[in-house]
């Protein structure tokens, strides 16, 4: 099997020489980027399977670097950052990031997150089925949403948390479940981060998000999936 391309997006030698040891110690192949430039540089040469993103970076801070990946891509990023305040997670979610490791870390709890959301993003055995529901078309296996015939670009956060709701239509999840089902259990976000990705995916598959057709709101429960 081809090895899975991480890369790694830090400016401080000491920590990314640490990060990349240990990842290249799972078998990824792992590539490192300084500064926010050279990391869309490699972004396009290297075609990672995820990305390890700095949120303080030199040239381009690692905002901006989510954001122009995510115009084009929906590859998995984790954002690596000192930042430790609620806005500053929410911020990096807005702009699509996938999970969030505060500094000082365990390298050994960045490799563990690495390699549960490669899991999450791969190809499953049951990966060549398409969900329909009216003019969405889910394919698990190329990890697609379509509208209209037109493709949404959607996170890999968003992907799981769109397939897990429209493959129990009308079922009824709460946060706390959809965090059990979507993230790493061991590493659980607070539940508004729920709210703040359900706000993100509405915008990209209902029409009319404040009025939304597919993703409904059970007040005082949770979400659920309208066929």
């Amino acid at each position: 099997m081809p090895k899975t391309r991480v890369l790694v997006v830090e400016d401080e030698p000491t920590v990314a020489d640490v990060v990349v040891r240990y990842l290249k110690r799972d078998g990824h192949d792992v590539e490192v980027a300084a500064d926010g430039v050279a990391a869309l540089r490699a972004f396009d040469s290297f075609r990672p399977d995820l990305i390890v993103l700095d949120l303080m970076l030199p040239e381009l801070d690692g905002v901006d670097v989510c954001r122009r990946i995510r115009s084009e891509s929906s590859v998995p990023i984790i954002m690596l950052t000192a930042r430790t305040g609620e806005a500053d997670r929410l911020t990096g979610f807005d702009f699509g990031a996938d999970d969030y490791v505060t500094k000082p870390f365990s390298p050994r709890e960045l490799a563990a997150r690495v390699e549960a959301i490669l899991r999450r993003t791969g190809r499953s055995a049951e990966g060549s089925s398409v969900l329909r529901h009216g003019d969405l078309r889910i394919d698990r296996g190329a990890r697609t949403v379509t509208s209209r015939d037109e493709e949404l670009r959607l996170t890999a956060r968003e992907f799981d948390l769109l397939l897990v709701l429209a493959s129990h239509p009308r079922q009824v999840f709460t946060r706390e479940q959809l965090i059990a089902l979507v993230w790493d259990p061991a590493t659980a976000p607070e539940e508004n981060t729920v709210t703040v990705h359900m706000r993100r995916l509405r915008s990209k598959i209902e029409s009319d998000p404040s009025r939304p057709r597919y993703l409904k709101t059970v007040w005082g429960v949770g979400y659920k999936f309208e066929p």
